[in-house]
């Protein structure tokens, strides 16, 4: 197992047989709010048509979106194409009004992989995971704290978590895959 410390290095945290925990690279990532009349305007701005029903994703290349309200979105980039995503977003504003602010900081990601991967998440959190569909997600909660899940594949999960929640989350995640070992 991995130590962590503040850093958040990326890299394996967790390797078992049943489950695999990894914190990802950082990305760019925006809490974007808009009207719906807007979103023609700012989908084409960012190259993304983003989806007017909660819990549903899209993506163009590397660049993805999540609906997590009914008027709100998180999108995630490359770092490198952060300023592009401000720049586009800038250019449109004065025609499609919206707010759009920079979290990149704010968030790390974590890969929960494995046959046990949707077991896993069960621990602390009182969604039912199997109703997220792949390729959807949705915010929610893993013992009291807010998350982002994104569901990749069957049994493939990114769960986005602010900071300074993010060590209490992995140990949690951490000893959910101890408890799968020792069975």
């Amino acid at each position: 197992m991995t130590v962590l410390t503040h850093a958040f290095t990326p890299g394996p945290i967790v390797a078992s047989g049943q489950v695999k925990l990894t914190l990802m690279a950082p990305v760019a990532r925006f809490s974007l709010r808009l009207r719906a009349a807007n979103i023609p305007a700012v989908s084409k701005a960012i190259g993304v048509d983003l989806a007017t029903t909660v819990g549903v994703r899209a993506a163009n290349g590397t660049t993805e979106s999540i609906c997590l309200g009914p008027d709100e979105w998180l999108i995630i980039a490359k770092p490198d194409d952060a300023d592009t995503v401000t720049k586009v977003c800038a250019d449109v504003y004065a025609s499609a009004t919206h707010s759009l602010t920079e979290v990149s900081a704010r968030e790390v990601t974590v890969r929960i992989e494995g046959e046990r991967a949707s077991e896993l998440l069960t621990i602390g959190c009182p969604r039912d995971i199997d109703s997220i569909p792949v390729g959807g997600g949705c915010r929610t909660v893993i013992d009291g704290v807010t998350v982002v899940l994104w569901r990749d594949a069957e049994q493939s999960f990114r769960m986005d978590i602010w900071r300074s929640f993010a060590l209490h989350i992995i140990d949690l995640l951490c000893t959910g895959c101890k408890e799968f070992a020792a069975e």
